[in-house]
């Protein structure tokens, strides 16, 4: 298929002799014949409007490949040779094979430049190309999110000014040395009053009080005091600082800090209020009941830690694999305790009363637990046993490989689009042209406004080489996102 070219060029006039014409096209230094029978095949292609243009004036050309040889008949094109082979298929059969290691984004460009629709590709490829789509999709969302970071939603005025710099210095630990300051000392605090909460139900460490009730200590009750009152005063003024407020209230990990706090005062509100309203008792109860909410706060370390988002992240597109463990273990628990019961209910001593009170036997056992205080005592039932567990191990180490495999994907996965969206911030403030990137891109982008930088994403999304992330994936299509040099 590759070689030197026929005798023949494509300097026939007239649409009578268009199946005869054959023209050759030059694609980054290798050369191809093509016949003009099998290039109008598609003829709203560039190659089949090459074909029927090919009399036309050296303008009509020109516009339609980088540049042609009269001499030679010969039309060059600066694109891609390896991404034009697997092109070319569509003319001799009709569907797109993409090769291993080219770039699903790349190919597409050159697919809208040949103008060749992408429902071309083969089934077997467009996988690839749906994943990297989601990927830009990503890297997407994570440069707009900072953009909005760099911008956001504040006025000029003095008190948005204040509001914007208490909103970096309260959200984002990143921005500045006293931000993560502030969060690390939030983190310890949160340590500190899991750790209190823990040793403050030792006996050895509580007092009683002149009616023999356990009190905690009070050196602890001012430690707790204390660390209430710093998550008090943080979550105030990530409320002020807020752009959005009702969006802030509803967020789940802003419940999660509220459900934490409150608790406290809830029980102050009892203690010293509740005695005239309700039986001491009653007010000990609910006390009691409030104090289990502090280990909501718990949950307040995902906010410091990545780790814990990309495994709570990773655990969420691992469902359908613990969907199955569970199912799994449920079948198996209803069998083996429905067995178990049948065998060892003739039994005198027998320990399974019921088919229910057997499914305590059946989840310690298939989950290798064995705690012991139910066992079978007959032959068939210690052989329902010894099937059971070996069941229960084959069925929790099935779907454990995903879920690690999930959890690894992902983990690299959100280092890349990190990576990936600070260096399309990079790219963005060097085409402003307003902003130098000196050694620190942080600061040049600080110093470059978000607005700016957006626009300068949008006019480079005209350029042939530049992937436009910030663009809506709908619109990324051969009829919106290029505009054709013969239009």
């Amino acid at each position: 298929m590759w070689g030197i070219p026929k005798t023949r060029y494509a300097d026939c006039s007239g649409s009578e002799a268009s199946d005869e014409i054959e023209i050759v096209v030059n694609i980054g230094g290798l050369k191809q014949v093509l016949p003009g029978d099998l290039l109008n095949r598609y003829p709203e292609t560039r190659l089949a409007e090459l074909v029927n243009n090919s009399s036309e004036s050296f303008e009509v050309i020109t516009s339609l490949c980088d540049d042609y040889d009269p001499g030679k008949g010969e039309f060059y094109f600066d694109r891609d040779p390896e991404i034009f082979k697997c092109i070319i298929e569509v003319y001799y059969y009709g569907e797109i094979h993409m090769k291993r290691g080219i770039c699903p984004i790349c190919f597409m460009k050159e697919l809208e430049f040949w103008k060749i629709d992408p429902d071309f590709l083969d089934e077997c490829c467009t996988g690839s190309l749906k994943e990297a789509e989601e990927e830009l999709s990503e890297i997407a969302d994570k440069v707009k999110l900072i953009l909005a970071d760099l911008e956001g939603d504040f006025g000029s005025g003095r008190w948005q000014r204040f509001q914007f710099f208490l909103w970096k210095l309260m959200e984002k630990p990143q921005s500045s040395l006293p931000a993560r300051i502030i969060a690390i000392a939030s983190f310890l605090f949160i340590l500190i009053s899991s750790v209190v909460m823990c040793v403050g139900t030792i006996p050895d460490l509580q007092l009683q009080d002149a009616e023999g009730n356990h009190m905690e200590h009070p050196t602890l009750e001012a430690i707790e005091t204390t660390c209430i009152g710093w998550f008090t005063v943080e979550y105030i003024l990530r409320l002020i600082s807020s752009p959005n407020k009702v969006h802030f209230i509803l967020s789940f990990m802003n419940i999660i800090d509220f459900l934490a706090i409150i608790p406290f005062y809830v029980v102050l509100t009892l203690t010293y209020l509740g005695t005239a309203m309700m039986e001491l008792s009653n007010v000990q109860q609910a006390v009691q009941a409030l104090r289990i909410m502090r280990i909501a706060r718990i949950f307040k370390l995902a906010r410091h830690s990545s780790g814990l988002q990309t495994l709570t992240l990773a655990l969420n597109r691992s469902i359908t694999e613990l969907g199955l463990l569970l199912m799994y273990m449920g079948v198996g628990i209803f069998l083996f305790s429905a067995l178990g019961y049948t065998m060892e209910n003739s039994h005198p001593e027998t320990m399974f009363t019921s088919i229910p009170q057997s499914f305590w036997w059946a989840i310690i056992t298939m989950t290798t637990v064995g705690y012991g205080d139910i066992y079978p005592k007959t032959t068939l039932g210690r052989c329902n046993a010894a099937v059971s567990f070996l069941c229960g191990v084959i069925a929790i180490a099935l779907p454990i490989h995903p879920i690690i495999n999930n959890f690894v994907i992902f983990y690299h996965k959100h280092s890349m689009l990190e990576t990936a969206a600070k260096h399309e911030l990079e790219l963005m403030a060097l085409r402003s042209g307003t902003c130098a990137l000196g050694k620190a891109s942080q600061k040049s982008l600080k110093s470059c406004g978000a607005a700016g930088l957006w626009d300068s994403a949008m006019r480079a999304s005209q350029s042939d080489t530049y992937i436009p992330l910030l663009v809506d994936p709908s619109e990324r299509t051969p009829q919106s996102t290029r505009k054709d040099k013969d239009d």
